[in-house]
Order: structure tokens, then sequence, then C-alpha cells
């Protein structure tokens, strides 16, 4: 059966521990989903200047800072996907094994859609040297691994700027150009118009100050590179918090 893909945006980490809308709806939609092969995420907190995958045995990072002592005592002890290993290495050139824990983008999400942890995780890096396009052709390529029922999972936000976030409120006002930017986004995954999310910088007048830095962006390019013309898709949440974070959430192929 083919797995959908999803990009989600995992905001706060605390939203590990939290129950609020944004873990309900996690809770909610893995429950509805079949469970996959196996999960291959893209997590904005891994970025190297090369292809790799990750072995982490099942230890976690908490690579994270200033958070309740809870947040840290947090376990997922999901196996590694070391089986796709070898299909990767054939679909990307020069791939890295690396042994590394899953990061808080993977874990803080996946905690919620699977949480019996009972499902293989493996994670790829963003390659820091690949070009917004060349992200998006790597998510085409991936995408055949949905056929063979692998989840893909592009953990980010559509913004990301926490220099202008109002960190201690997360009902604060939320910023126009927050808006506009989640509004551009939004409509480009409507309409498939790729173009505009890899020429973003372009596209938004506001895309540097909703990311003045692209690694949380990223990952929804892979998802809408792994994405097929012809399958339904939809917004599985939607919400601003902190003034500017956005938590848009997709998914394809559901």
């Amino acid at each position: 059966m083919k797995a959908p893909a999803l990009f989600l945006g995992h905001g706060n980490p605390m939203n590990a521990i939290d129950d609020n809308l944004f873990v309900t709806t996690l809770n909610r939609l893995g429950k509805t989903l079949p469970k996959p092969k196996a999960v291959l995420v893209i997590s904005a907190h891994w970025t190297e200047p090369f292809s790799a995958v990750s072995l982490h045995e099942s230890e976690l990072l908490y690579d994270m800072y200033g958070f309740p002592r809870e947040l840290y005592m947090v376990t997922y002890p999901a196996k590694n996907g070391d089986f796709l290993i070898p299909r990767l290495q054939n679909m990307i050139p020069d791939l890295r094994v690396e042994k590394r824990a899953l990061d808080h983008g993977v874990w803080s999400v996946l905690l919620h859609l699977f949480p019996d942890a009972d499902v293989p995780v493996i994670e790829l890096c963003i390659n820091s040297k690949f070009s917004m396009r060349e992200h998006f052709e790597m998510g085409k390529a991936l995408g055949v691994l949905r056929e063979e029922g692998v989840m893909i999972v592009g953990s980010g936000n559509v913004t990301h700027n926490l220099r202008e976030a109002v960190l201690g409120d997360k009902d604060a006002s939320v910023d126009a150009w927050a808006k506009e930017f989640d509004s551009f986004v939004k409509d480009a995954l409507v309409s498939h118009d790729f173009d505009a999310l890899i020429d973003f910088e372009t596209r938004q007048r506001y895309a540097h100050l909703a990311h003045p830095t692209k690694e949380h962006y990223i990952p929804l390019l892979y998802i809408a590179g792994a994405s097929m013309s012809d399958e339904k898709s939809r917004f599985v949440y939607e919400g601003i918090e902190h003034g500017n974070l956005s938590m848009r959430s997709w998914i394809t192929g559901e």
C-alpha cells in the first residue's frame, strides 16, 4: 500500500509533552493512517555539507536548551530503518551513514503519530550544498519509496524566525508578514505551484523575514517533491503561534 507524505510544523519542543490542539491532531491522524513499513524523516535540525542517513540505535538527541527537565526525560525507542540504507545508497550518490541520535525535529512529532514507537525510523540530513530545486528533486526521487510503504515526513515550519517570535506568549497577535507568507505557501500547495515554493526567495517579499536561515523551510520542498499530481492532499493543521511561527501541516496521498 502506498504510504502518504507529510510536512509537519514541529514548532516549540514543548509540543512533545504538552496537551494542545496540535498534539491532539497528530494523535488522531496517527490512528487513521495505515502503519507504514518505515518512516523516512527530513528534519530541520540536521544539516550537513553532504548527504547522510542516521544510525540512531534508539537513543535521542535533546538538542534544545532551557526547557523543563521533563522534556529531557522523553524516550522514543523506535528501531532504526537501516534496511532502507542500500535502497537509499542506490538513489543518492555518495550517501554517508552516520551514527547519530534522532533529533527533536523527529521524535517530538513521531511520538504523537506513532506513540508505541513500533515503526522503524531513519533520518536523512539536509545537504547544505543543494539548491532549493535540488532539494525538491531529491524529494521527487525519494517519492518512489512511498510505493514501497515508506512514509516520508518533513519536519520544519512554514515560518521560522525566533528573533521576531514572542516566545513567552503562544497566543500573541499574529504579525502581518507571517500571515502573508503562510498564505503564500498555502496557495502554492493548493495550486501545486511548486516552482513558487522553490523560488520563494524571489516570489515572496517577506521570504527573508520568514526564514533568516532556510533549514526549517527546506523539509517542505521534499514533501512537495514526493507528492503526486493526481493524489488528494489537505492541511491537517493550520495556525500561527508566538506571533509568527506557522504550524501549518500538510499531508498528501492520505
